[in-house]
């Protein structure tokens, strides 16, 4: 039998799982162990087919608008970490539908500084993606027209305003770095009295991947994203690596999205996870790639991290002893 070829592992650190993820979850999963099954998520809560499908097998009902829910239930209703607009939690109240906002404290954030520069009458610029969930509910927190999407470099450099001297501007908090850079410093240039947030709108998470794989691609054959099609952090990572010149960069969900004729010749391969994607699947690609290789692991760093977010005051544990 031929011995393996050597490939040298580079895992991204840190990768995988935010703080915001991780107490989306636990909600979730809280709520489950104090109420029981069935407990309703509106939209999936994060987005991760893996861990959907897990908190399905527990007995969580995912379901894309309230109408779904069947009337008159008493289970719990979590709305996931991406936020929602505001008529969401009203609809909830009306029907008395008993809500859990597992909305990410960065997500909440930013619909702050959006209501904020409302008040103050200012004309506000979303930079984000269209139909992200997140963008929806961000729009969703003010009245229709208060907030215009920017997308591109070039929605910046044609917007045009009612007033060039009274704008603000706000930011999905999963996007590129270097994107959103480019995009803030136009709207600078062309409107130098447009207020911004006090602190970067993209959240730690995003950019210490962000930087982490900046680190990694450059010095790797090929680069795995674990993430899914659908989570904008793990498709700006991607993107990120193409950018720092890594001829191979993907996105895959499981070991078994592979497309093994890509890495038939690689010596290197760097590995990194979207905030949204657990380790046990980034364990298992290299599980996958241990089979036909002989594997040197190193880890390199962008940051530490060790935030935390406390859960929704009716699934703390403190709370069951109240």
């Amino acid at each position: 039998m031929s011995a393996k070829p050597d490939l040298k592992i580079v895992l991204c650190s840190p990768r995988g799982f935010c703080a915001g993820v991780v107490r989306a979850i636990d909600t979730v999963e809280r709520a489950l162990d104090k109420y029981g099954a069935p407990v309703y998520v509106r939209h999936e809560i994060v987005h991760n087919k893996y861990v959907v499908d897990g908190l399905k097998k527990k007995g969580a009902i995912f379901v894309e608008e309230l109408a779904e829910i069947p009337a008159n239930t008493t289970a719990p209703v979590v709305f996931s970490a991406h936020g929602v607009p505001k008529s969401v939690p009203a609809d909830a109240t009306s029907r008395n539908l008993f809500s859990l906002d597992a909305t990410c404290p960065l997500v909440t954030k930013v619909h702050r500084e959006a209501a904020i520069h409302f008040k103050r009458g200012r004309e506000i610029f979303l930079i984000g993606h269209s139909h992200h969930p997140e963008v929806v509910g961000t729009v969703g927190q003010l009245p229709v027209g208060a907030v215009t999407l920017i997308e591109t470099a070039e929605d910046a450099k044609t917007i045009a305003p009612k007033d060039p001297n009274n704008l603000a501007f706000v930011t999905q908090t999963t996007l590129s770095i270097d994107d959103t850079a480019e995009i803030v410093a136009l709207l600078k240039q062309r409107f130098p009295n447009i207020n911004g947030p006090h602190k970067e709108d993209i959240c730690y998470a995003t950019t210490n991947r962000q930087l982490a794989v900046k680190k990694v691609a450059p010095v790797v054959d090929a680069l795995i994203v674990v993430g899914a099609p659908n989570s904008s952090n793990s498709q700006r990572l991607r993107e990120v690596a193409e950018r720092e010149g890594c001829g191979i960069a993907v996105l895959a969900q499981r070991a078994t999205d592979i497309d093994w004729t890509r890495f038939g010749n690689i010596r290197s391969l760097g590995i990194t996870a979207g905030a949204s994607a657990p380790e046990v699947i980034v364990e298992e690609i290299m599980d996958a790639f241990a089979e036909r290789y002989t594997l040197h692991v190193e880890t390199v760093s962008a940051a530490e991290e060790n935030e935390f977010f406390p859960l929704p005051r009716q699934v703390r544990p403190e709370a069951a002893a109240e």
